[in-house]
């Protein structure tokens, strides 16, 4: 039996992935070109901060748009201190991720480190946390494993990437929001 907290949020589904389902799959055809994110990859020692936005629950790697004038590393460390309390220096590019099929964009991942500030969560990433990075959550969103990987194998150079967010996507994003939304706060 589903109790009433667990039936609200089941409720909740249907709005927001409709929300979703238009920001990925109509208004990408309706702007001039794809989304450009800048995204932080913290690491601290052996732990790597992720983040739950507010509308689509699974874990991820903070981020957003850069701001007129700002420069993708300046737009990391300014994102990750919003959602997550914590001022961070980009130490270099991991790589450049575009990913075309579902919300069509090109995501520059910087590795950061922690300089100062306490974690809290904000009203867009209502739950921030630092997991061990040989110990990641399997409600890590798939798409940010690679960016992952990547920067733990310290290349020499940044990589480029193209990657199809397909149906497989799309379904997997799904089952971990219905998992984190299921699983309470």
């Amino acid at each position: 039996m589903i109790g009433g907290g667990r039936l609200r949020r089941l409720a909740g589904l249907a709005p927001s992935w409709t929300r979703l389902a238009w920001w990925g799959l109509v208004s990408p055809a309706l702007e001039a070109g794809p989304a450009r994110v800048h995204q932080a990859l913290v690491l601290d020692g052996s732990r790597l901060l992720l983040a739950v936005r507010a509308d689509l629950c699974g874990w991820e790697l903070p981020g957003g748009a850069a701001r007129p004038g700002e420069s993708g590393a300046e737009a990391a460390c300014r994102e990750v201190a919003e959602e997550t309390g914590l001022a961070v220096e980009a130490l270099r590019v991991v790589g450049v991720y575009r990913r075309t099929g579902f919300r069509p964009h090109t995501a520059t991942v910087h590795l950061c480190r922690p300089l100062a500030g306490s974690l809290r969560p904000s009203r867009e990433t209502p739950r921030v946390a630092w997991f061990p990075v040989d110990a990641l959550p399997d409600t890590l969103f798939p798409w940010y494993r690679t960016p992952v990987a990547d920067a733990l194998a310290a290349r020499p150079e940044p990589v480029s990437r193209c990657e199809r967010l397909g149906l497989a996507a799309v379904w997997a994003g799904m089952r971990i929001d219905l998992r984190m939304r299921l699983g309470g706060p």
